[in-house]
């Protein structure tokens, strides 16, 4: 094992610790948390367990329903949180919180972390040469302007090359994921937008009304072709 896998598994495990801590802590199982998330209780227990990589949306989301700062789930700090409605990051102060995939994959550096009530998470990601073992899939909106390089964007299957400069907008819920074309890693501005204030579960219950205004409709439909 080398020294970088070393490192992925030592964060991951602090990751699972942590948020198997606060949720206990708060008195919440997993069967709780993955009602809250629309995560299912097995890739929850797998993140708890050093099973399952997760990536940053998804530890955002699981930071938000327990209650608690993505930065302590990631690095145990919650030092100099805000809840202003202004808070400014220097050059320079962005914070490393996460770097999944070793090496050549991907490196976050928040540029959002001061503010607690926050409702959209900012980050300088640096994306190396190879695609995550498996593409993102979750909830919200994903904006993102390239800094440095090329980028090779795989978004619901189909291919894009992104330049220096491009800018895209994308809805997060469908499989997307990206690498750098080129022998140094690039770079990319990304600002992760999620409905906070509307959980799961009321999401669910909305399509659940829809698919039953849309069966009432279609059964009255047809009973007025009957008659």
């Amino acid at each position: 094992m080398n020294y970088s896998k070393i490192k992925i598994d030592e964060l991951l495990r602090s990751i699972g610790n942590r948020i198997q801590y606060v949720r206990k802590k708060k008195g919440l199982s997993l069967n709780d948390v993955a009602i809250k998330t629309g995560f299912t209780k097995s890739y929850l227990s797998q993140i708890e367990n050093l099973k399952r990589e997760p990536p940053i949306s998804t530890l955002s989301k699981i930071a938000y329903v327990l209650d608690t700062d993505l930065s302590f789930l990631i690095n145990g700090g919650m030092e100099n949180l805000q809840t202003q409605s202004l808070t400014i990051v220097r050059n320079g102060e962005g914070k490393a919180v996460y770097g999944p995939y070793g090496d050549k994959g991907y490196l976050y550096k928040s540029l959002s972390y001061k503010k607690q009530d926050r409702l959209v998470d900012g980050y300088i990601i640096t994306i190396g040469s190879e695609f995550p073992p498996e593409p993102f899939l979750h909830e919200g909106q994903e904006l993102v302007y390239v800094l440095e390089g090329t980028q090779e964007l795989i978004y619901d299957g189909k291919t894009y090359i992104l330049e220096e400069g491009d800018c895209y907008l994308f809805d997060s819920n469908k499989p997307h994921y990206s690498r750098t074309l080129g022998d140094k890693p690039g770079k990319i501005l990304m600002v992760f937008a999620v409905q906070k204030s509307s959980v799961p579960g009321a999401l669910i219950e909305v399509n659940r009304n829809r698919k039953r205004d849309v069966k009432n409709e279609e059964n009255n439909a047809f009973q007025e072709t009957d008659a």
